[in-house]
């Protein structure tokens, strides 16, 4: 169970004191405050013990005991949170634990990057085009995507609608897993409508097929059902970016003696804010929850050092993860000093392989794009180094979508910089589409499968 001692310094709005980053200035301060006291009376998202209940699975991935897939929109939209969205994205979710489950023989911690993703750093404060100067878009929690003055500023009752979203996306969730959704005895259930199109699904359908007779003959055999083949557990995280959002939604926990932030399971801090006397890290050190940090190339090992002493004081399993973003250029210099690091400072963290964001590059035509080929090195050169540093990778953190987009170049059907225009549809970042996500899934699968017959 997550630990962080008694922290008589510490309280939900002691990060005010701090310098915090890439947060959102408010004309109306008046409004922001009847907007966050609105928000701390609401019931929480998640509850203390499914908090708990993640912890103990991170501990296990940090064994090499699970592998934990984390995955989904890099913003998502306050518009798109409908049951037809919720369900494209919870289907790729399970289509690819399925896949890992059969390459890797461990359970699959599902980690969503939805209900509550709804904040994003940006590069700068305003945004400028055609002469005209207006603040940049920062997740709609904040502001608004179109590029009109009314549009980009930032808005308190956004805190409000966000809430409401996060709790309808992962209620649903909930709902349709409770009510057999995700029942492994059943994955055609899972299919997108153009799955059967895909240059994988062939390959996909001969993984079910094989899941499926291997669960009916356990369980002929047995006389009984195996264990969560007809349930499966899944969490919901999200940056904890706007800190006057996740402090609003951190409770006291009378039975535990802690504070948790009940807007999330899993909350993480970006490259951005993860400096070591800032406002985010200050919050998080105090929360109880499972907490994640992303790392990148100017990641050092006195920072790390620092950086975990601080947030898991205690050495606690599966209470830290760092999540490495590195690139594909940078992770075969870069990643082994990192692990050096940790292991000599005796901390202890789950670490996940975030092979998206070091590889984001812009076209001739100034379209944001990832190549297929840079996101699958930088993750196969991750387990590499790893398993020769007897580290274990315990994850993949994807941004990705159940849509059929082409945001990123590669993949089965080869797409190219001239194919981004015919369906872009991301306000940030360009994700995964549903056969890039399924193809990641199984390579992870084919290279565990070589790992074993070496």
């Amino acid at each position: 169970m997550a630990s962080v001692p008694r922290l008589s310094d510490w309280s939900p709005d002691s990060w005010q004191r701090k310098t915090s980053l890439q947060q959102p200035v408010y004309r109306d301060p008046a409004a922001l405050a009847r907007a966050v006291t609105a928000l701390a009376r609401l019931p929480p998202i998640v509850v203390s013990y499914e908090v708990d209940e993640l912890h103990r699975h991170l501990a296990s991935a940090q064994r090499g005991e699970a592998f934990i897939l984390q995955g989904g929109n890099c913003a998502e939209s306050l518009d798109d949170c409908s049951s037809e969205r919720i369900v494209e994205q919870l289907k790729i979710l399970l289509q690819m634990s399925l896949v890992l489950v059969h390459g890797l023989k461990k359970p699959i911690v599902r980690l969503g990057r939805m209900a509550g993703q709804y904040a994003k750093p940006r590069s700068t404060d305003t945004e400028t085009r055609d002469g005209v100067t207006l603040p940049s878009y920062r997740g709609d929690i904040v502001n608004r995507a179109p590029f009109d003055a009314i549009s980009r500023e930032p808005d308190p009752e956004l805190l409000l609608r966000g809430y409401e979203r996060a709790a309808l996306t992962l209620n649903f969730v909930r709902a349709l897993i409770d009510g057999g959704f995700a029942d492994l005895h059943h994955p055609e259930a899972w299919d997108l409508e153009f799955m059967r199109h895909s240059p994988k699904y062939e390959e996909y359908k001969r993984i079910v097929e094989s899941l499926g007779d291997s669960l009916n003959f356990f369980e002929s055999i047995t006389g009984r059902p195996v264990h969560d083949s007809q349930r499966v557990d899944f969490y919901a995280s999200h940056e904890g970016l706007h800190l006057l959002y996740e402090q609003a939604q951190t409770r006291f926990i009378p039975r535990r003696g802690r504070w948790y932030n009940l807007s999330t399971h899993l909350p993480w801090i970006g490259v951005r804010t993860a400096g070591l006397n800032d406002g985010h890290v200050e919050y998080f050190r105090g929360i109880v929850n499972p907490i994640a940090v992303k790392v990148g190339p100017s990641s050092d090992a006195a920072y790390l050092r620092e950086l975990t002493r601080v947030l898991n004081p205690e050495a606690t399993p599966g209470r830290l993860t760092l999540i490495h973003r590195l690139g594909a250029a940078n992770i075969e210099a870069k990643l082994p000093p990192l692990i050096e690091a940790v292991r000599a400072a005796g901390a202890e963290v789950v670490w996940v392989c975030d092979p998206m964001h070091g590889n984001t590059e812009t076209t001739s035509l100034g379209v944001k794009t990832r190549r297929f080929d840079a996101i699958l090195f930088e993750l196969e050169t991750a387990f590499k180094i790893h398993a020769e540093m007897g580290s274990t990778l315990g994850g993949v953190h994807l941004e990705m979508t159940g849509d059929n987009v082409t945001e990123c170049t590669g993949g089965a059907r080869g797409l190219s910089d001239g194919d981004l225009a015919r369906a872009y549809r991301s306000t940030v970042d360009p994700r995964l589409n549903y056969e890039q996500a399924l193809e990641v899934a199984m390579r992870i699968s084919r290279h565990a499968e070589h790992a074993r017959r070496r």
